[in-house]
């Protein structure tokens, strides 16, 4: 998505039947701005079809296991040799090696290993899943594109092409990079809130309103943290424990928790509105895209009915764009024939349905 976000020309070879993602095709925000095709891989004329697409192409990303598309007969190898120009993007959980590379696994068993996963939660209870968020697009596919697009950089000075290995754990890790900094210079516990970052700081995390909703706050620096203070009511003085003294963290949080639990949500995005404190209402989903600062930024946009986040990051001369809805399994498949000059694709192929 965020290659065609970006502009790119995105093709997505789809199998027979569709994949398995279990909402409708045309919600899939994350097909936008591509075209599909279908290719049934394990036909006759199927790799043939993918290895002409290779050959016209600058970069082909696939997700399989290591050694299913050597296998197929459209690995690194056989395409590459069609194209010596071409980026060969590999996104996998484990990476291409390793003891764990062959076997499964998903967002949270990566962030596990990794240590990632670890950071987040409650002293006294289990980590928490951070959606998939942090693994499957924060060290994958966000890394898989730094990766191929630095890779087709490489490849347009030289002409010479390169497979990326783009592991979760790999780009998982590299996140925790600072934390491990802070760890080593002892400024970081290697257990649970009890650190600046992780809940642990009573002047960075969460709290409860009078109606239920939760107020973030992020008043890491000391001038901010004052102001954090004064939009409370609460006299930055003796009266109140310092918060340079961990040993008096929960009784700084109580004091804090107990202000929150006056006003409802909406109140206190009304007092903090205005100010350096860095307070925010913690929002759901639904509510994101009517936040005042976001719509005036158009940080969402409506597409064919469906609201989705707009592009990013932005830029000032090749701005990107919602160019097209959620591509539908094989609807392109005539028209990347035409426009690629592929002709093992049409007519498209055809197999069982699985």
């Amino acid at each position: 998505m965020l290659l065609g976000d970006l502009g790119a020309d995105v093709v997505r070879v789809d199998r027979p039947g569709g994949s398995e993602v279990r909402i409708e095709p045309r919600h899939d925000v994350l097909n936008r701005n591509k075209r599909s095709v279908v290719v049934d891989l394990k036909s006759a004329g199927g790799p043939a079809a993918v290895l002409d697409l290779a050959e016209r192409a600058d970069i082909l990303l696939e997700g399989y296991r290591p050694g299913v598309t050597e296998r197929l007969g459209i690995g690194p190898e056989a395409c590459l040799a069609r194209n010596p120009r071409l980026v060969y993007g590999r996104m996998t959980g484990w990476g291409q090696d390793g003891p764990l590379a062959p076997t499964a696994g998903h967002d949270l068993s990566y962030l596990a290993v990794t240590g990632a996963l670890g950071l987040a939660g409650p002293a006294d209870g289990p980590p928490y899943a951070p959606a998939n968020l942090l693994g499957d697009f924060g060290g994958g596919s966000l890394y898989l594109v730094v990766g191929v697009l630095a890779a087709l950089q490489h490849a347009r000075t030289t002409g010479v092409g390169q497979v990326v290995d783009a592991a979760i754990v790999d780009g998982a890790a590299h996140l925790t990079a600072m934390i491990h900094g802070m760890l080593s210079a002892g400024a970081w516990q290697d257990r649970r809130e009890a650190n600046l970052f992780d809940g642990g700081a009573p002047f960075y995390g969460t709290y409860r309103t009078a109606d239920g909703g939760y107020m973030a706050v992020g008043a890491l620096e000391r001038r901010f943290y004052g102001e954090l203070l004064d939009r409370l009511g609460l006299p930055d003085g003796p009266e109140v424990p310092p918060r340079e003294d961990p040993a008096r963290w929960d009784e700084l949080r109580a004091l804090v928790a107990a202000r929150f639990a006056q006003r409802t949500r909406a109140e206190w995005t009304a007092v903090f509105e205005d100010s350096d404190a860095c307070v925010a209402p913690v929002l759901s989903l639904r509510e994101a895209p009517g936040h005042p600062h976001l719509a005036a930024r158009a940080t969402f946009v409506e597409h064919e009915g469906l609201t989705q986040p707009a592009p990013a990051p932005r830029f000032s001369v090749t701005p990107g764009a919602v160019r097209r809805p959620p591509a539908q399994p094989g609807a392109d498949t005539a028209e990347v024939a035409r426009d690629w000059d592929v002709r093992s694709l049409d007519p498209p192929q055809k197999g069982p349905q699985r």
